[in-house]
């Protein structure tokens, strides 16, 4: 058996999860990465995308998250999200309308960084469409 460590994942409203978890692959700004038990403290930005956590009981929690910090240390794996929502709970017309707000973001966009903006958010949301529909 894989060995375990605590993780946290808070997001401004609540406490989602606080559960001993084997693994935790996680939407970093750089690319999705995993945490496993004594891994090296991190610092990380999130940028929209799906958490998956195993659990040490052997369960699987999925959640979206859109933005926040990641923190690895010896205590264990603590996430900051700007906002989270079970995978379960997650309204798929919700996201649909962000991604067509996002796609109007882009046809919107006055320059060049906001078009780049607006593209990199429109892909996010989809590869998390994407993620819940597979």
């Amino acid at each position: 058996m894989a060995d375990a460590f605590t993780f946290e994942l808070v997001s401004p409203e609540k406490l989602l999860l606080s559960e001993q978890a084997t693994q935790v692959t996680v939407p970093g700004t750089e690319g999705y990465f995993g945490v496993l038990a004594n891994h090296a403290p991190v610092m990380s930005t999130l940028k929209p995308g799906m958490i998956e956590a195993t659990l040490a009981d052997g369960g699987e929690r999925r959640f979206f998250v859109r933005g926040g910090f990641a923190e690895v240390s010896p205590s264990g794996f603590t996430l900051l999200a700007e906002y989270a929502v079970a995978a379960e709970e997650l309204d798929l017309a919700a996201i649909d309308q962000q991604i067509k707000d996002a796609q109007e973001d882009v046809a919107d966009a006055d320059t060049d960084e906001k078009r780049a903006k607006a593209n990199e958010l429109l892909a996010q949301l989809q590869e998390v469409r994407a993620a819940l529909a597979g």
